[in-house]
């Protein structure tokens, strides 16, 4: 499988309360931090909910 490497680039502040549970479901603590997780139906969908508070890439 691919790896998505996604990097938190914009705050959660304003944001409902289930946006910013998503953002920590995927593992994030701080802004501008990055996490690599595998490229499965779950993390697409976590990613598309809150797509408007990260940036997503292909890992190598």
């Amino acid at each position: 499988m691919s790896k998505l490497r996604v990097t938190w680039v914009k705050s959660g502040i304003g944001y409902s309360q289930d946006q910013r549970r998503t953002l920590r479901a995927l593992g994030f603590h701080r802004l501008n931090q990055s996490v690599v997780h595998e490229d499965s139906g779950s993390i697409r969908g976590m990613i598309i909910k809150v797509r408007h508070l990260l940036k997503v890439e292909e890992a190598k």
